[in-house]
Protein backbone atom coordinates (compact mmCIF):
# COMPACT_ATOMS: atom_id res chain seq x y z
CA UNK A 1 0.00 0.00 0.00
CA UNK A 2 1.76 3.38 -1.05
CA UNK A 3 1.01 6.12 1.83
CA UNK A 4 2.34 9.92 0.87
CA UNK A 5 2.70 11.62 4.40
CA UNK A 6 4.89 14.58 5.36
CA UNK A 7 8.66 13.91 6.93
CA UNK A 8 9.02 13.26 10.36
CA UNK A 9 12.52 13.66 12.81
CA UNK A 10 12.61 9.87 12.29
CA UNK A 11 13.31 10.21 8.37
CA UNK A 12 16.38 12.18 8.05
CA UNK A 13 18.85 9.16 7.65
CA UNK A 14 16.72 7.77 5.29
CA UNK A 15 16.14 11.32 3.21
CA UNK A 16 19.67 11.86 3.25
CA UNK A 17 20.53 8.72 2.30
CA UNK A 18 18.53 9.11 -1.25
CA UNK A 19 19.78 12.70 -1.63
CA UNK A 20 23.02 11.88 -1.09
CA UNK A 21 23.08 8.65 -3.34
CA UNK A 22 21.14 10.55 -6.37
CA UNK A 23 23.79 13.34 -6.26
CA UNK A 24 26.46 10.75 -6.86
CA UNK A 25 24.42 9.22 -9.30
CA UNK A 26 22.76 11.69 -11.22
CA UNK A 27 24.89 15.32 -10.64
CA UNK A 28 28.45 13.18 -10.45
CA UNK A 29 29.11 12.63 -13.94
CA UNK A 30 27.93 16.10 -15.04
CA UNK A 31 30.48 18.09 -11.98
CA UNK A 32 33.01 15.53 -11.17
CA UNK A 33 34.12 17.10 -8.05
CA UNK A 34 35.41 14.18 -5.59
CA UNK A 35 36.42 16.27 -2.54
CA UNK A 36 32.18 17.88 -2.96
CA UNK A 37 30.43 14.46 -3.90
CA UNK A 38 32.52 12.03 -1.61
CA UNK A 39 34.20 14.21 0.88
CA UNK A 40 31.75 16.92 2.00
CA UNK A 41 28.55 15.07 0.88
CA UNK A 42 28.19 12.81 3.98
CA UNK A 43 24.84 11.17 4.96
CA UNK A 44 25.45 12.00 9.18
CA UNK A 45 26.43 15.79 7.93
CA UNK A 46 23.23 15.76 6.01
CA UNK A 47 20.66 14.37 8.06
CA UNK A 48 22.36 17.00 10.67
CA UNK A 49 21.35 19.73 8.55
CA UNK A 50 17.57 17.83 8.80
CA UNK A 51 17.72 18.11 12.31
CA UNK A 52 18.64 21.33 12.32
CA UNK A 53 15.95 22.77 10.19
CA UNK A 54 12.69 21.48 11.04
CA UNK A 55 10.74 23.84 8.02
CA UNK A 56 12.45 21.46 5.71
CA UNK A 57 10.74 18.25 7.08
CA UNK A 58 7.63 20.51 6.94
CA UNK A 59 8.07 20.74 3.12
CA UNK A 60 9.03 17.31 2.58
CA UNK A 61 6.59 14.53 1.31
CA UNK A 62 7.62 10.92 1.73
CA UNK A 63 6.91 7.94 0.13
CA UNK A 64 6.19 5.42 2.52
CA UNK A 65 5.10 1.47 2.56
CA UNK A 66 6.82 0.43 5.42
CA UNK A 67 10.33 1.89 4.39
CA UNK A 68 10.47 5.35 2.94
CA UNK A 69 11.19 4.94 -0.37
CA UNK A 70 11.68 8.61 -1.70
CA UNK A 71 10.69 12.10 -1.16
CA UNK A 72 9.50 15.66 -2.77
CA UNK A 73 10.27 18.83 -1.37
CA UNK A 74 7.59 21.82 -2.21
CA UNK A 75 8.32 25.05 -1.49
CA UNK A 76 4.72 26.80 -2.83
CA UNK A 77 3.78 25.93 -6.38
CA UNK A 78 7.73 24.73 -6.76
CA UNK A 79 9.21 21.61 -6.75
CA UNK A 80 12.42 21.97 -5.54
CA UNK A 81 14.07 18.31 -4.90
CA UNK A 82 11.96 15.18 -6.03
CA UNK A 83 14.27 11.70 -5.23
CA UNK A 84 13.63 8.19 -5.31
CA UNK A 85 15.87 5.61 -4.12
CA UNK A 86 18.04 4.62 -6.89
CA UNK A 87 17.57 1.22 -6.89
CA UNK A 88 13.78 1.60 -7.14
CA UNK A 89 13.87 4.21 -9.76
CA UNK A 90 11.44 3.15 -12.31
CA UNK A 91 8.76 1.70 -10.07
CA UNK A 92 6.71 4.12 -10.00
CA UNK A 93 7.44 6.24 -7.01
CA UNK A 94 8.56 9.15 -8.33
CA UNK A 95 5.38 9.34 -10.77
CA UNK A 96 2.85 8.81 -7.15
CA UNK A 97 4.61 11.90 -5.81
CA UNK A 98 4.67 13.66 -8.40
CA UNK A 99 1.36 13.59 -8.89
CA UNK A 100 0.44 13.98 -5.36
CA UNK A 101 2.60 17.30 -5.83
CA UNK A 102 0.51 18.63 -8.47
CA UNK A 103 -2.79 18.30 -6.32
CA UNK A 104 -1.31 20.33 -4.20
CA UNK A 105 -0.67 22.57 -6.80
CA UNK A 106 3.02 22.49 -8.25
CA UNK A 107 3.26 23.78 -11.20
CA UNK A 108 7.15 24.60 -11.85
CA UNK A 109 10.60 23.28 -10.97
CA UNK A 110 14.19 23.80 -11.83
CA UNK A 111 16.11 21.29 -13.56
CA UNK A 112 20.13 20.61 -14.40
CA UNK A 113 19.92 21.52 -18.38
CA UNK A 114 22.07 18.48 -18.67
CA UNK A 115 20.09 16.06 -16.91
CA UNK A 116 18.30 14.56 -19.53
CA UNK A 117 16.82 11.74 -17.54
CA UNK A 118 14.93 14.22 -15.25
CA UNK A 119 13.37 16.38 -17.64
CA UNK A 120 12.61 13.54 -20.35
CA UNK A 121 10.37 11.81 -16.54
CA UNK A 122 9.08 15.47 -15.86
CA UNK A 123 7.81 15.82 -19.34
CA UNK A 124 5.90 12.55 -19.33
CA UNK A 125 4.12 14.30 -16.30
CA UNK A 126 3.33 17.40 -18.05
CA UNK A 127 6.56 19.59 -17.05
CA UNK A 128 7.80 21.65 -19.97
CA UNK A 129 10.71 23.94 -20.72
CA UNK A 130 9.68 27.34 -19.81
CA UNK A 131 11.87 28.97 -21.94
CA UNK A 132 13.71 30.21 -19.09
CA UNK A 133 17.32 29.45 -17.65
CA UNK A 134 20.11 30.29 -14.91
CA UNK A 135 23.32 29.24 -14.14
CA UNK A 136 23.79 26.74 -11.15
CA UNK A 137 25.49 28.78 -8.03
CA UNK A 138 29.19 28.59 -8.52
CA UNK A 139 29.38 26.22 -11.84
CA UNK A 140 28.80 26.65 -15.45
CA UNK A 141 26.38 24.41 -15.70
CA UNK A 142 22.64 25.81 -16.55
CA UNK A 143 19.51 25.18 -14.68
CA UNK A 144 16.06 25.28 -16.97
CA UNK A 145 12.89 25.99 -15.57
CA UNK A 146 9.73 23.46 -16.82
CA UNK A 147 6.18 24.15 -15.81
CA UNK A 148 3.01 22.32 -16.07
CA UNK A 149 1.07 22.82 -18.80
CA UNK A 150 1.98 22.56 -22.87
CA UNK A 151 5.13 22.49 -24.23
CA UNK A 152 7.00 25.84 -25.62
CA UNK A 153 6.65 25.75 -29.51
Amino acid sequence: MERIRTAVADDVVRLAEIEIFNYRLNFYPIFRNDDFYFSELQVPALAAQYREKPELLAQTLVYDDGVVKGFLRLEGSEVRKLFVEPVLQGKGIGSVLLRHAAAFGADRLWALEKNTRAITFYARHGFFPAGEKKKEEDTEEYLILLKCGKPIQ
